[in-house]
């Protein structure tokens, strides 16, 4: 008989192969959950270099290829997990993309484009999934929302509204299925040691470090750890919450 702690429970990571997403991935499937990680082809491989650190826990992760700003592919996705694995516990929506310009140089296609994926995206897996765990009479979601769609930042008005819109849809789905043992909360990350983070100016990295008390980047197991407790069975009287992970650089 196993004795991990989430042996029998599905979870669900958009863009869940590589840095947040891929720390994620990982430790749940340690703790026994099967991981369903939904992203673009370029995560199958991601999702393979992943499952070779995982050891005895490999089998656990399972890749599905979508584009989660499209609502039939997440809809049809979510089918298609049910069917195989019976059930949806956990959805970790954390799938994103930037497109950084000021709001004079910014397209209209690079604002919606962002959008698409970082707040439509979570709203359609959010949609896709629920009546699964309507029907199981539990289910915990986690947005992985950021700092800057609570501080704001320069060049990512895109990015921070979605972030920003992402809060508040967490905090409406919390208000709308607590009834049904389904729990909803975000993580507000700050500077993650990320390839996204790192695709920044050194001189924007460097500034960040110096604005941050913990005087560092956050590393993206400590924001894993933090949904791993969001997810956990003994944690369902918290919903409808925003934890920040910034190392104190937004309090």
């Amino acid at each position: 008989m196993s004795s991990l702690p989430l042996e029998n429970r599905v979870a669900v990571v958009t863009g869940g192969a590589g840095g947040i997403g891929g720390a994620i991935s990982r430790l749940l499937a340690e703790d026994g959950a099967t991981v369903a990680i939904l992203g673009l082809p370029v995560d199958r491989d991601r999702t393979e270099k992943l499952r070779i650190h995982l050891n005895g826990s490999a089998s656990k992760l399972h890749f599905y290829e979508g584009d989660v700003g499209v609502f039939d592919n997440c809809r049809r996705i979510v089918a298609g997990i049910v069917e195989q694995h019976g059930r949806i516990d956990y959805l970790v929506n954390n799938a994103g993309i930037t497109r950084d310009h000021t709001v004079r140089k910014m397209t209209i296609e690079e604002w919606e484009a962002v959008l698409q994926v970082n707040l439509s995206g979570p709203f359609f897996m959010t949609k896709a999934v629920l009546e699964t765990m309507i029907a199981q009479d539990f289910g915990r979601i986690v947005n992985i929302s950021s700092v800057v769609g609570e501080s704001g930042n320069f060049g990512q008005a895109n990015y921070a509204a979605a972030k920003a819109g992402l809060i508040g849809l967490t905090k409406t789905v919390a208000l709308e299925v607590a009834k049904n043992h389904i729990t909803v909360n975000a993580v507000a990350p700050g500077f993650i040691d990320t390839e996204m983070t790192k695709a920044m100016p050194s001189a924007a990295i460097e500034a960040a470090i110096s604005q941050t008390p913990k005087r560092r980047l956050g590393q993206p197991e400590e924001v894993a750890h933090l949904v791993r407790f969001l997810v956990d069975d003994r944690s369902g009287y918290i919903t409808g919450a925003v934890y920040n992970v910034n190392g104190g650089w937004y309090m």
